[in-house]
């Protein structure tokens, strides 16, 4: 079983353990000669003609997640409340860090999570390996976003098509959320949108960007890369379990 004890042990997580089921081949996968996925294959497709998303995915090792404001070389981009929110989590040395306290990490997630995507045409769901019970639901039958949301960590998604992308937006934050493990803060006014492409059957491109008025004196974007993990099941995670980084906390 894996464990995690700090947050910048994702870092390490690059690869997954193996499959629980070693022998098994994942029915419809397109294979090489000697029965290899055939990873460079075209992008599969629904029944209704639109990409599959379908399969379990893991994000390329990315700057955004431990630091997305350095990566846009624009830390000017704070608005003042913001940035003493920010510049507090930096001297107490990231200890409110929600994953090291075993809470989703928010808008982070889709940043250094292994998950699971399930497709239906009303419904797409994102089965998160980050947090037993973690999910996302991004609703495709033309429902808005909530006008007065409860708030959550992980928010509320509708989605639609534009041509073969996957247009997701969410809104419905916590205020508590962190951005990036860097301690970006994001606040209850954070609507963050997702552009999805797959671009062949092994890569998964996601455009993210966040606006956030409360937070930013600007939205911004960037661009990050997620790989499909043929014959890879998502394993039972419970961070409580193996928790050993509360009592080591130090901070001001």
């Amino acid at each position: 079983m894996r464990r995690i004890v700090f947050a910048a042990a994702w870092c390490l997580l690059s690869a997954p353990v193996g499959a629980q089921w070693l022998d098994w081949k994942t029915p419809g996968i397109p294979r090489t000669a000697d029965g290899q996925p055939n990873l460079s294959a075209p992008a599969p497709r629904t029944p209704e003609g639109k990409p599959d998303f379908s399969g379990v995915w893991q994000p390329d090792v990315n700057p955004y997640r431990f630091d997305v404001i350095q990566n846009l070389e624009d830390e000017a981009i704070f608005r003042p409340p913001a940035e003493a929110i920010f510049l507090g989590r930096v001297r107490d040395l990231r200890r409110d860090d929600p994953v090291t306290n075993c809470l989703p990490a928010g808008p982070a997630e889709p940043l250094s999570a292994m998950y699971r995507v399930m497709q239906s045409p009303t419904v797409v769901a994102l089965l998160y390996e980050s947090g037993t019970g973690r999910y996302r639901q991004i609703h495709m039958d033309g429902r808005k976003l909530p006008k007065d949301p409860n708030p959550t960590w992980l928010g509320y998604s509708v989605g639609r098509w534009e041509g073969d992308t996957l247009v997701v937006t969410s809104t419905g934050f916590k205020d508590q959320s962190w951005i990036d493990e860097h301690g970006t803060p994001g606040s209850d006014r954070l609507r963050l949108t997702e552009r999805l492409r797959r671009l062949n059957f092994s890569t998964l491109e996601i455009q993210m960007t966040v606006d956030d008025p409360k937070t930013f004196t600007r939205p911004f974007t960037f661009t990050l890369q997620q790989r499909l993990m043929p014959e890879t099941e998502l394993i039972e995670f419970v961070c409580n379990e193996n928790n050993l980084s509360a009592s080591r906390l130090v901070g001001n």
